[in-house]
């Protein structure tokens, strides 16, 4: 199984890369019940991943830990989590950068 803060703070910072940053250009919040909260920010270059929260995040994603987990060992499970009802995002059409992040 995944593990959240390996994500964060291994994963996820190795896979920001000059490309990614020009292709978002915003920032995501991740408020992980259970684990805490992270924000990858990508407004500016060259992007960095923050621990707690940043004010005015162009996304907040929330999710329950084991279901984050559940997304981190198959991506294609994030869709079907969200129409569950088990994961929210405030602005959708940027949540779903995150397929660039976790493919």
């Amino acid at each position: 199984m995944a593990d959240t803060n390996e994500f964060f703070e291994t994963y996820l910072p190795a896979k920001i890369t000059p490309e990614l940053q020009a292709s978002v250009k915003d920032s995501i919040q991740f408020d992980i019940t259970g684990a805490g909260t992270w924000t990858l920010d990508l407004s500016t270059a060259p992007g960095s991943v923050i621990v707690g929260a940043i004010e005015n995040p162009g996304c907040i994603i929330t999710v329950a830990k084991a279901d984050w987990e559940k997304i981190l060992d198959n991506p294609s499970a994030a869709m079907q989590l969200f129409m569950m009802g088990k994961v929210k995002a405030t602005k959708v059409a940027l949540a779903l950068q995150l397929q660039k992040i976790l493919a």
